[in-house]
């Protein structure tokens, strides 16, 4: 069984998780309102990953122990007008899901529970990929997204993206 507060910090994740799909989801909407579909497809992606990541996290907890409580979502509250609107905020909301793991990494650290660390390294992983896959995609629409010829063939290339499921073994 695990420490109470860590699982406490491991239940919180599970409905951020939950918060960060619905977030892409607006995300996606809000790009295939504006004829934007590859980037629309991109956040439908990132959606699917966050809610497989909310699943991974629940999976763990339920095999460590832990009671799993799911909490209402908030409705996603950012005003998107701009088209690069969805990029910042996507690279605001990632630095803010770091910190969290790294919270819950460093609670399972203070009471020496190594299996939650361990299972965290993934995710700490995961997280540094995609803070940089968010500066990636503000690069581009910087160079890029002044030029609608520029910005049909970025929006043509986030739209091949393919979803691929975590392959995390719990």
């Amino acid at each position: 069984m695990l420490d109470a507060r860590v699982c406490d910090l491991l239940n919180n994740q599970v409905n951020k998780e939950l918060y960060s799909a619905y977030l892409y989801l607006d995300f996606s909407i809000f790009y295939a309102d504006n004829g934007l579909d590859g980037f629309a497809n991109w956040y439908m992606i990132q959606a699917q990953e966050e809610r497989d990541h909310a699943m991974l996290f629940l999976q763990y907890m339920q095999n460590n122990g832990c009671s799993v409580n799911l909490e209402v979502i908030d409705k996603p509250d950012k005003t998107l007008s701009a088209i690069d609107d969805p990029l910042k905020e996507g690279l605001t909301h990632e630095r803010y899901v770091t910190d969290l793991i790294h919270a819950i990494y460093d609670a399972a650290n203070d009471v020496k529970d190594f299996r939650t660390m361990q299972f965290l390294d993934w995710f700490v992983k995961e997280q540094g990929e995609e803070e940089t896959n968010a500066e990636g995609l503000i690069k581009k629409f910087e160079l890029f997204g002044d030029d609608p010829k520029s910005l049909y063939m970025l929006d043509k290339e986030l739209g091949e993206r393919v979803y691929s499921a975590p392959s995390l073994k719990l």
